[in-house]
């Protein structure tokens, strides 16, 4: 299938379905206002609600405390100071002690890991940018081939043509199928690769289905390619080389990072917490700045978020971010957003000096409400601070 819809590109290999559980509000002085911690942050006191409608958002985290909607936080960052955080209670999923998942009721607060699924693909084309600075990668032209002369044997014409700028752009045009949650004969290619005694060999032995960077098809292998990439380029996986080179120097101290047969899940394996979503968020809206250090390079940043191929629902891609607008009040005010399945999203919005963090629990939840619902929290954060005009 060519075309996807939005909710199931922003899925993984499917795990136990979730139960939406009745969220409440954690209960913060000020009403979102957030406590200043030795993270980096400058946070807004309550008499700086210039940079934010705080009523508005009170009101709407309000509303999602009392309903059924399984949002887990709500954070929003203005004008390089965070200025309302709130989290909830919900139903998530939580890495078992030995192996697996499991499901659990949880009480969110600033110190919680959340998983940020295919949000982990943005943060891995940070690390690429800032790989090819370094000069570890030359560029971004460079034949996918090339990085795995192991896999000659599986080289054609039309796989040779396949370059790095094409895997960062979900643009291979190799054969892929994860837009279904898993099932049990395992009818979905990223549970496939992910058993694989080789999953670079499963990825790039697909069968070629259009000329590479002629058309997006959303491909979690993709992000297996650029992981071993960095691990080849390197000298370390993907999360040691991101722990050192933008964890670190942001004071993101508590990310976790999982892997798979040696290599970093970059397509979904990232634990976060929210404050530290909102960074990220942060950095790449200050042109790969963080409290006055560059961080990743602007011209990465620059061109990692502008559009390179047109994606599913009206939306457009650049190297692992989405780009889109919302129309409000006779405006298209335009964002560019790192996504993940289950409602985990990072969304900037330059021309309002903006970061909107939104974590959440729809994991298995493959319907238009669980999109509206997480969207809809983006759409009433603009409201609240869409000036007139």
């Amino acid at each position: 299938m060519r075309r996807r819809q939005f909710l199931s590109l922003l899925g993984e290999a499917a795990l136990a379905p979730l139960a939406p559980l009745l969220a409440y509000a954690d209960p913060l002085d000020g009403c979102g206002v957030p406590a200043a911690r030795d993270d980096g942050w400058a946070v807004a006191a309550m008499n700086e609600d210039v940079l934010v409608d705080r009523a508005a958002l009170c009101g709407m985290a309000d509303r999602l405390a009392a309903s059924d909607a399984n949002i887990h936080a709500v954070l929003v960052a203005r004008g390089g100071k965070l200025v309302f955080e709130r989290y909830f209670r919900g139903a998530d999923e939580i890495p078992g002690r030995l192996y697996g998942r499991r499901a659990e009721n949880v009480t969110f607060d600033a110190d919680t890991l959340h998983d940020m699924k295919s949000v982990s693909k943005s943060v891995a084309s940070l690390a690429v940018g800032i790989a090819i600075d370094r000069g570890l990668i030359r560029s971004i032209n460079e034949p996918i081939l090339s990085f795995f002369p192991e896999l000659s044997d599986l080289r054609s014409p039309e796989k040779d043509r396949i370059r790095l700028s094409h895997a960062l752009s979900m643009s291979m045009g190799l054969e892929w199928v994860e837009a279904t949650p898993t099932t049990g004969d395992y009818k979905n290619d990223e549970a496939r690769m992910h058993m694989a005694w080789d999953p670079c060999r499963y990825v790039l032995s697909r069968s070629v289905t259009a000329a590479a960077g002629q058309e997006f098809f959303y491909n979690t292998g993709a992000l297996t390619l650029v992981s071993a990439i960095i691990r080849k380029a390197t000298g370390r996986p993907l999360d040691e080389f991101a722990r050192a080179t933008l964890f670190d120097p942001m004071g993101i101290t508590s990310a976790e990072w999982t892997r798979v047969r040696g290599d970093t899940d970059a397509g979904g394996g990232l634990r976060l917490r929210p404050r530290d979503m909102a960074k990220i968020g942060q950095l790449v809206l200050a042109g790969g700045r963080w409290n006055e250090r560059q961080i990743v390079p602007k011209a990465w940043i620059e061109t990692s978020t502008a559009a390179k191929i047109k994606g599913t629902d009206d939306m457009l891609y650049g190297y692992l971010w989405w780009l889109s607008s919302s129309p409000l009040k006779g405006r298209e005010i335009h964002w560019a957003g790192a996504l993940g399945r289950g409602g985990q999203s990072i969304r900037i919005v330059p021309e309002l000096d903006l970061v909107v963090v939104v974590t959440a629990g729809y994991y298995q939840d493959y319907s238009p409400r669980a999109f509206q619902v997480q969207y809809g929290v983006f759409r009433d954060v603009l409201r609240g601070n869409l000036p007139p005009g």
